[in-house]
């Protein structure tokens, strides 16, 4: 199990990489939509996959696609289903299954996929601003980190 010192360490690692903080709030914000999907297991591949294809932030992509941990799986699957349902203007029936795996939840499928697509791109979202907030709060702590991201949002890219 980590320390807490050793997740503080980290963090201030993802909030001081050299990139511009829409850059990096995009790549996390992609992960936490990932997060929500309910292909377990595949959180990890989808985001590197996707950091890849969308030239994203790695680091902040795969950061982002843990967040949803296994505590938070059953009842954020639970509320997807529900919201699913609701959207496609079906009565309420209980969601059962025996296991996080696709067979289980295979009848359940397209209220899911629905209610957990709405839920992370609502969490996505959010995930953006807060990340960009917070990297640009880190930032201006430091005098080097500030200087690098006023000139980077004020050109609006990264700075070679």
């Amino acid at each position: 199990m980590m320390s807490i010192d050793t997740l503080k360490q980290k963090f201030k690692k993802i909030l001081s990489l050299d990139a511009h903080p829409g850059h990096i709030s995009a790549g996390f914000a992609v992960g936490v939509f990932i997060s929500f999907t309910p292909f377990f297991g595949l959180h990890t591949p989808m985001a590197i996959a996707l950091a890849f294809l969308l030239r994203l932030n790695k680091l902040t992509c795969i950061t982002g696609a843990w967040i949803n941990t296994p505590l938070t799986m059953v009842p954020v699957l639970v509320a997807s289903y529900n919201l699913g349902r609701f959207l496609r203007g079906k009565s309420a029936k209980p969601l059962t299954f025996t296991n996080l795996d696709w067979h289980s939840l295979q009848p359940y499928a397209k209220s899911i996929l629905l209610g957990s697509s709405i839920i992370g791109f609502l969490a996505a979202v959010a995930a953006y601003f807060i990340c960009y907030w917070l990297v640009t709060f880190f930032r201006r702590k430091d005098a080097a980190l500030r200087e690098i991201t006023r000139e980077m949002e004020e050109v609006g890219e990264e700075l070679e």
